[in-house]
């Protein structure tokens, strides 16, 4: 795949409501595995979405409005499958398994990434908005050999205001994210404040335009406490 062929990959990607996150060329313990025909992986791209770019496409799916479990899964696999086969790539699912790939350790490879409090990455662009969808593989080297270090923007944020922002004390430095915590204040009342988004998501200073419609953040809870 050529340079403008990439270019027509991210074009292809964005119709869909995807965009690419980053890449970078494997090395034995990055956990990646060998694509078709045997060869050995030489690229990984890194494909995601914000809730700005994907939603308008995902809720006129078929897969949206048909009422079957797991819808955005469902979506993914059908578009980034396609694509993948239109480009020559293999691809990678994050939601297939066990064993499950090692999807925040492939972002931390790719420039830009940074591990947040919220347990979820944050990127110099996106802040803590960015989806993993999937992982196309390729024979070819498509990316450079190391992405140019930048550690991402937790490591420079001051104030962290993502840690006083949460009703319910559900992150700490110390103890991490409280999961039951967060889905206990979800399920008191569908009214609460969070359902249009996560507060502590929305305090931080990243990100600004890659923020969720409220649609979008109570679709996404909903799946997060089993609704």
């Amino acid at each position: 795949m050529t340079e403008p062929a990439l270019a027509y990959l991210q074009d292809d990607l964005a119709a869909a409501g995807f965009l690419l996150l980053g890449g970078f060329r494997p090395s034995p313990g990055d956990g990646v595995p060998g694509i078709s025909g045997g060869a050995i992986a030489q690229s990984l791209l890194l494909i995601g979405s914000t809730g700005p770019s994907l939603w308008r496409p995902f809720t006129s799916s078929r897969e949206f409005q048909d009422g079957t479990p797991h819808p955005m899964d469902r979506y993914s696999k059908q578009k980034l499958s396609r694509l993948a086969t239109v480009h020559g790539l293999d691809v990678l699912f994050p939601f297939e398994g066990p064993p499950y790939f090692p999807f925040q350790q492939w972002a931390l490879k790719c420039s830009g990434f940074s591990q947040s409090p919220l347990g979820v990455l944050a990127h110099e662009t996106y802040g803590p908005w960015t989806g993993f969808r999937a992982a196309f593989l390729s024979a070819a080297p498509l990316v450079e050999q190391s992405p140019s270090a930048n550690a991402g923007p937790c490591e420079t944020c001051r104030d962290k205001p993502c840690l006083t922002a949460c009703p319910v004390n559900a992150i700490s430095v110390e103890t991490g994210y409280d999961v039951p915590a967060c889905k206990g204040h979800l399920q008191k009342s569908a009214e609460i404040t969070c359902w249009s988004g996560c507060l502590a998501r929305h305090a931080c200073p990243f990100g600004e335009d890659h923020k969720p419609h409220p649609d979008n953040a109570r679709f996404h809870m909903s799946s997060f406490i089993g609704l």
